[in-house]
């Protein structure tokens, strides 16, 4: 028996194996698939040093390759099962949500958007959060162009707060888009997803009953504030999602905490605090979310893992 073992590991091995010089073009294109999801955890994660062009972010490019060479050099005589393996996990990322294809290619886009110049600076924060979860399917659920949703959104600035538009013509859109929030708070009956799946409603799905979970309310809040010319973003916290709207400057801000507290929620907002997030540009961006009786209310969950403006 003992004669007999280095033959059958021989055999697996070869079988196992690609003849030259092929061995070393799928070690090459394996390093590559593999580097490119590694480099974007690690830029995601490690602190920039803001060198020349970027040399930190190419040298550690540089380091991952080398690393993973090294690596899958030692098991190239099983490259094969390496292969597979690799692709098998990507193929499940995509099919369940996590970490696919989709995903890669989307982070490796922004990643190389936001170390070149930006035309759309706002949007350089998602580089330097976590990857934002179902993001594409966001994006298209947020269909702020539907009929319906355009519809239901007029309807909320017509239903609220016109005789404050009257009064306030400059600040036509910031009240039309509180109008928004107020309709949506009103008429929101939160109800979880089915069980074991995550389910993500398009905004002109959810107006037919107001129901959903938490990522369900922030995309109709989203697209309902987009339909009417206002900027959301929706934040992800871990387990919520919620939305938020582009104020503008500390000098909006003071417009929009007046409007709040002595014209329209002045109930729901007496003796509370006005809630935001300042960006890296010295954005303000105000809290939305359905847990807030009132734009501003307190956030349900302080951490911040991710941001997909629209």
């Amino acid at each position: 028996m003992t004669t007999q073992r280095p033959n059958i590991f021989t055999k697996i091995k070869e079988k196992l194996s690609l003849p030259k010089p092929w061995d070393t073009v799928i070690i090459f294109m394996l390093n590559i698939l593999v580097a490119v999801p590694v480099f974007l955890i690690a830029h995601q994660n490690l602190i920039e040093l803001n060198w020349p062009y970027n040399l930190d972010r190419i040298l550690l490019f540089i380091l991952i390759l080398a690393v993973i060479q090294l690596l899958l050099q030692s098991l190239k005589t099983i490259i094969i099962l390496c292969v597979f393996i690799y692709f098998i996990s990507l193929i499940y990322g995509t099919v369940f949500g996590e970490y696919g294809f989709e995903r890669v290619f989307e982070d490796y886009r922004y990643m190389i958007y936001s170390m070149s110049e930006n035309p759309k600076p706002q949007d350089l924060i998602i580089s330097k959060l976590l990857p934002f979860p179902n993001k594409s399917k966001i994006i298209d659920a947020v269909d702020f162009t539907n009929p319906k949703v355009r519809n239901f959104a007029l309807m909320a600035t017509t239903r609220h707060f016109e005789q404050a538009v009257k009064q306030y013509p400059k600040d036509r859109k910031l009240i039309q888009c509180f109008a928004v929030f107020a309709e949506i708070k009103h008429r929101w009956n939160y109800v979880n997803d089915p069980q074991g799946r995550e389910y993500i409603a398009y905004a002109s799905e959810s107006i037919q009953h107001f129901s959903g979970d938490c990522d369900d309310h922030a995309i109709l809040m989203a697209a309902c504030i987009k339909a009417i010319g206002g900027t959301p973003r929706i934040i992800h916290t871990g387990g919520h999602m919620y939305p938020e709207m582009l104020i503008g400057d500390k000098n909006d801000l003071e417009t929009a905490m007046y409007l709040i507290k002595k014209v329209l929620f002045t109930e729901e907002s007496k003796n509370q605090q006005i809630h935001y997030h300042i960006d890296e540009r010295g954005k303000i961006w105000m809290n939305l979310d359905y847990t807030a009786t009132y734009p501003g209310g307190p956030f349900m969950k302080e951490e911040i893992l991710g941001e997909l403006t629209l």
